[in-house]
């Protein structure tokens, strides 16, 4: 049976903040920090953020930003088909990984409706364009650890802390969290259970290359060694 991985889509390997910040500014001015949230089923953050000051001075946005800043999102033409890759050529070396190993991959998401294709549709025309050929896209409605159980995954691979602890607590899956905390410490809840955290995508495809290869056959040097002992 080949090895199944899930892959986040948004924050892992589409640069969805900076798209949002861009509209922001439209929005708001140049003086916005969008604090990245994860949208609910209806396309509203499930916890938005207070305004505060963010650290380069920018205010984050209220609550009623964070709502209206959606609501925009929503109207515009095909938005998801448009975000930058976190990563240049991240995906399309992906796609040679699954090629060179025979991996199943299945990209979720929560993205919410915008205007234009429906969401999966523009999710799975942006992998294409970025070199992920036929690509398969499950849009949640749930967790990712029920969604990994149900899908029977090997390896979850996420840029969220919470989205893996639900990944380790609600299936047999191994969570792969790509951290880029700006060179903050990884939550110790992911560290204290024994999450692994890798700093790129660059680096989760190594790790799984490294559980799916099996390691080269010894030379005979080293299993004479073996055979005696030594």
């Amino acid at each position: 049976m080949a090895f199944r991985i899930a892959c986040d889509v948004d924050g892992t390997i589409a640069a969805m903040e900076a798209a949002l910040q861009k509209e922001a500014e439209q929005l708001f001015g140049p003086d916005v920090a969008v604090q990245e949230e994860e949208p609910s089923d209806d396309g509203a953050p499930t916890d938005p953020a207070a305004p505060t000051t963010a650290p380069n001075s920018r205010r984050r946005l209220s609550s009623s930003e964070v709502r209206r800043l959606w609501d925009h999102v929503a109207s515009i033409e095909n938005f998801w088909s448009g975000l930058e890759e976190v990563e240049p050529g991240a995906v399309a070396r992906f796609a040679e990984l699954r090629t060179s190993l025979g991996l199943e991959v299945i990209f979720l998401t929560q993205r919410p409706r915008s205007a234009g294709e429906v969401t999966q549709l523009q999710t799975q025309r942006w992998l294409e364009r970025h070199g992920f050929e036929l690509p398969s896209v499950f849009v949640l409605r749930g967790s990712r650890g029920k969604a990994a159980a149900a899908l029977h995954v090997d390896v979850v691979i996420d840029d969220r802390p919470d989205n893996c602890l639900d990944v380790m607590a609600e299936s047999r899956a191994k969570p792969i969290l790509v951290w880029r905390g700006s060179g903050t410490a990884v939550p110790q809840g992911v560290s204290r259970l024994g999450i692994e955290t890798v700093l790129s995508m660059d680096d989760a495809m190594s790790r799984i290359a490294a559980m799916v290869t099996p390691p080269a056959p010894a030379g005979w040097t080293t299993r004479l060694r073996r055979a005696l002992g030594r």
